[in-house]
């Protein structure tokens, strides 16, 4: 019998999942309902994408790609002065921007599974997990540079820095898998929160930026759900050394990440002549995005609680960072 593609209500966005409480699902069982969900329920980036549809065109001058009043950037004067053209530009370039930094990382996260699966031993249903993951990720890849390569834009992604950085973030898939995933969550928590707010908003939405989104977040609610639950799994049982490092190394990855998927890159800025000023106003003097940097890595800091990774000393250094909110009643 051949499995088709997913396909699913336009509106529907789909919750992230959850261990079965009714049922009292195991963790192994949990892991295998993720990967029977793989074959069930998956997209492949270009038969599940009209892209050649006139529907899903890109014309750097539709309007649907400027950015709304309530992105920091879409709510300043300087943005909101500037021609309809370049409001349209700027906004798609953005989206391009984030798509392609969105690729390089599921490009550390696919490596860094591949690491994790190598030492794992026969019989694990970790292992099947992990292959179905990096599958999905690779179709995520290809319909980010598709995205990407239609724009026009020659985008480079991450700076230098952090994509030699990415080569060690890799290794701890083998050496330090409970670090790798919280890197794993600080990269796709940010964006997932940001494109569940998109596809919720009242606002135009371009339909292959919806559809692109609509697709990501659908196997992103199985992919969190994973990392969140092997760190419940594992995090327990490590040394008082390990758990020390991943409570201070967590807000660092968890900050870097968060900055990367949530303002424009430098390319952008230069591109389009952003004040200094400008960037400021929007980002580093904003109280409502440091707000919502803080709600975008909410989940991730209440499982920090809930794993007992934030003492007193880690605490100060998520406050140092301006990502410190009080925990969420559970």
């Amino acid at each position: 019998m051949q499995v088709q593609s997913a396909t699913f209500d336009p509106i529907l966005i789909p919750e992230e999942e959850r261990p079965q409480a009714r049922t009292r699902e195991t963790y192994p069982d949990l892991v295998r309902r993720l990967s029977h969900q793989s074959v069930v329920k998956h997209f492949d980036a270009y038969a599940d994408i009209a892209w050649d549809s006139e529907e899903f065109r890109i014309d750097p001058d539709d309007p649907r790609w400027q950015l709304p009043a309530s992105d920091p950037l879409g709510a300043t004067h300087w943005y909101r002065s500037q021609p309809a053209a370049v409001r349209s530009r700027l906004g798609l370039h953005y989206f391009a921007s984030l798509m392609k930094i969105g690729l390089q990382f599921e490009g550390v996260l696919k490596r860094g599974l591949l690491e994790l699966a190598a030492d794992l031993p026969n019989g694990s249903p970790e292992f099947r997990y992990a292959y179905h993951e990096v599958i999905e990720e690779a179709q995520h890849s290809l319909m980010f540079q598709e995205f990407v390569n239609r724009t026009g834009f020659d985008i480079p992604g991450m700076p230098k820095p952090q994509q030699l950085g990415s080569r060690v973030v890799v290794r701890f898939g083998r050496t330090f898998p409970e670090l790798f995933f919280m890197f794993v969550l600080g990269g796709e928590d940010p964006i997932d929160h940001m494109q569940r707010s998109l596809l919720q908003n009242e606002i135009p939405v371009h339909p292959l930026l919806r559809r692109i989104m609509q697709i990501h977040v659908t196997e992103e609610a199985r992919h969190l759900c994973f990392a969140r639950n092997f760190l419940k799994q594992r995090v327990p049982h490590l040394s008082a050394r390990r758990r020390f490092l991943l409570s201070v190394r967590t807000p660092l990855l968890l900050s870097q990440m968060a900055r990367l998927m949530m303002r424009p890159s430098q390319q952008i800025i230069r591109t389009y002549a952003i004040p200094k000023a400008v960037v400021d106003e929007a980002y580093n003097r904003n109280p409502e995005y440091r707000a919502a940097t803080v709600e975008a890595l909410g989940k991730v800091r209440n499982l920090c609680g809930e794993l007992g990774l934030l003492t007193s000393f880690s605490k100060k250094v998520w406050q140092a960072l301006g990502i410190w909110a009080p925990l969420e009643a559970r």
